[in-house]
């Protein structure tokens, strides 16, 4: 499938990232990795070590100076453009908590985990919209409901409830299953996502290769073998309002 168009209005022309997924995946097959469960119940983030990001943490891509607004460590985020805000430095092995919630029906968002510096230069240079790294899908249960709407095409290659990918041909990832059709996405095990004006909250453990992500409490997704395995932490603008907030970041210890 190598083109795709989204009838609906309401829904930003198909997701970048997933496209740019779909469009990489038969190049690249990947072998599915085993199942690698982790028995732990997410932090609270009250524990030793905790930093909460707040607007300052973050610095603009490729977005608009309106893009995104901060009360603390509340974010507001129009949408529009697609684009990225990243962390001021890369990172290895870290743990984040936040919480989001989709503000318009269909909505699509992310979170990238080591983005690549070279992808975000060439988004600041005009090149592309959004970056090459591992990313925590962020859809609200809209958008499969409008992608399947005129009965024609079936949503077996994503979900709505935090799949875990790599974008880009130079980012690497063995899938935990179940995985997707195309055998590059970690689809969650279980969904626990909540639709419309709710808040979710994740729980990503990146690690030694391995990304981990937790929906509203359960572990459902992730892979290993990743490389690159460092690099930029992205809160991603794609064509709809969303929110985060209570965004905490820990930093693990490197071995």
């Amino acid at each position: 499938m190598k083109h795709l168009l989204i009838l609906n209005s309401s829904a930003l022309a198909l997701s970048i990232s997933l496209l740019f997924t779909i469009n990489t995946a038969k190049a690249e097959p990947t072998t599915q990795a085993p199942v690698k469960k982790v028995t732990q119940t997410p932090p609270t983030g009250k524990e030793d070590g905790w930093v909460q990001l707040t607007g300052k943490d973050f610095q603009n891509v490729n977005c608009k100076e309106d893009t995104w607004r901060w009360e603390g460590g509340h974010a507001f985020c129009t949408g529009k453009p697609v684009g990225v805000i990243s962390s001021h430095e890369p990172l290895v092995d870290f743990e984040l908590l936040c919480e989001w919630k989709h503000k318009q029906h269909a909505g699509n968002s992310g979170i990238f985990i080591w983005a690549t510096k070279e992808s975000l230069d060439e988004l600041r240079a005009g090149k592309g919209r959004l970056p090459r790294g591992i990313e925590a899908q962020v859809l609200d249960h809209g958008y499969k409901e409008n992608y399947e709407k005129d009965g024609k095409r079936k949503a077996n290659w994503f979900t709505c409830h935090g799949d875990v990918f790599p974008v880009g041909k130079d980012t690497k990832m063995r899938p935990f299953p179940p995985v997707s059709p195309d055998g590059r996405r970690s689809f969650p095990s279980a969904n626990h996502s909540k639709g419309l004006n709710q808040w979710n909250h994740y729980y990503i453990r990146a690690e030694k290769g391995v990304v981990r992500l937790w929906v509203n409490g359960h572990e459902v997704s992730g892979g290993d073998q990743i490389s690159p395995a460092s690099g930029y932490l992205c809160l991603e603008s794609e064509g709809a309002p969303i929110e985060f907030r209570n965004i905490l970041l820990r930093k693990l210890p490197l071995k």
